[in-house]
């Protein structure tokens, strides 16, 4: 298929359901030859994942498609791509708008449709769609999605919080629904939250065009890599801060340890790289929200890699670590971010030094600092 006749894709996803349904009603009504696919998961219970076709003129097709490995996900996945494939393959549609269920995140399936629709398909946008009164009680929400009845198999573990927070830091677009409750603060941790992100309203004609304005799903995942995240500046607005901690020196890790729920609690939202003493060659990363942390072995820093090696690293991850590039230490750092309305920085940062080494654990070196207590291997090495 020529690549101008390819299926545009567009995903849109979030939790905050009626705000979505709005986005892809609008979709359909302003985009001409448009079809939104739609897999429900609450079906799930029953062995099932219940799959809709509609156009701006209502219901086209309904069928079902078996759990696979008892999950409605994976379901999701394998069926996505035929019904995709068949909606390119005849012509007729401009825009299929994949919209997903509540709590599936759209870095995975605009990873899909990359993988699998190269030739005939192309994802064009990842929207979010936002209640813009809704941010923050969600991202504050540390309930189980299971607890929430919005698990997408037996084995989820995420939270309400986290799956919410990457939901709207992944898309290229935040479609925004109208909404009388929602006030300039809230507006503002929209906007420091992800400062990239390029907005309109909830079916507007502006958002039609954003739809088909085109996507990088490889670069969309660079920048959620712990490595070279695209972490947001500092900020400061209606109330709403953004502060951002950068060191070069390592955290004393039963210290760190010691500080985790303080730290977790000090901010709606935190994420971003660390550096502990008694791991040197670990990239770590923290992803907190609702009052949970995500800490993660996510590789080596470069710096403890042979020369040799670099060239299989990522052109991305090797500018990230120019970036951060330190003459003593390579690109170890410590890259937090922290974003919340009322944040006490002052404190924060005061809490988040004294967990560094201090001067004399610092002059010791590296060898003393693998002798000190190994206070994350509960969390980074559970099995042991």
């Amino acid at each position: 298929m020529d690549d101008n006749r390819k299926l545009s894709v567009a995903v849109v996803s979030g939790l905050h359901s009626d705000a979505r349904r709005e986005v892809v009603e609008g979709l359909l009504r302003a985009v001409p030859r448009s079809v939104a696919l739609h897999h429900d998961l609450t079906t799930a219970d029953g062995g099932t994942v219940r799959r809709t076709v509609r156009d701006a003129s209502g219901e086209r097709s309904a069928g079902e498609a078996p759990l696979v490995n008892n999950c409605a996900c994976c379901a999701l996945r394998e069926d996505l791509i035929p019904e995709l494939e068949r909606l390119a393959s005849d012509g007729s549609t401009r825009l299929a708008v994949l919209e997903l269920w509540d709590s599936v995140e759209p870095k995975a399936m605009a990873e899909v449709v990359a993988a699998h629709g190269a030739g005939w398909a192309e994802v064009t946008s990842v929207i979010t769609a936002v209640d813009p009164a809704l941010v923050l009680p969600y991202l504050v929400n540390g309930d189980d999605l299971a607890d929430a009845g919005l698990a997408a198999a037996a084995t989820d573990q995420r939270t309400v919080g986290d799956t919410w927070a990457r939901q709207l830091e992944y898309a290229s677009v935040l479609a925004l629904a109208d909404s009388e409750a929602a006030d300039d603060e809230d507006r503002a941790l929209i906007g420091q939250l992800h400062p990239t992100a390029r907005h309109a309203e909830a079916g507007s004609h502006a958002l039609a065009e954003l739809a088909l304005s085109g996507f990088d799903v490889e670069a969309a995942a660079a920048r959620q890599h712990p490595a070279c995240a695209l972490l947001p500046q500092e900020a400061d607005a209606a109330g709403v801060s953004t502060l951002v901690w950068r060191r070069h020196r390592p955290f004393h890790p039963e210290r760190l340890y010691d500080a985790l729920e303080d730290l977790c609690c000090a901010a709606a939202r935190s994420r971003g790289r660390f550096w502990l003493a008694d791991r040197p060659d670990t990239l770590l990363s923290w992803d907190a929200a609702g009052g949970a942390l995500c800490v993660e072995d996510t590789g080596p820093w470069l710096a403890s890699l042979p020369d040799a090696a670099w060239e299989m690293v990522p052109p991305f991850r090797r500018a990230a670590a120019a970036l951060d590039w330190h003459p003593e230490h390579g690109d170890r750092c410590q890259h937090l971010v922290f974003v919340s309305p009322g944040l006490d920085r002052e404190g924060l940062t005061a809490l988040l030094d004294s967990c560094l080494l201090t001067d004399a654990e610092y002059a010791a070196g590296p060898e003393a600092w693998k002798s000190l207590p190994p206070a994350f291997d509960p969390l980074l090495d559970p099995a042991h």
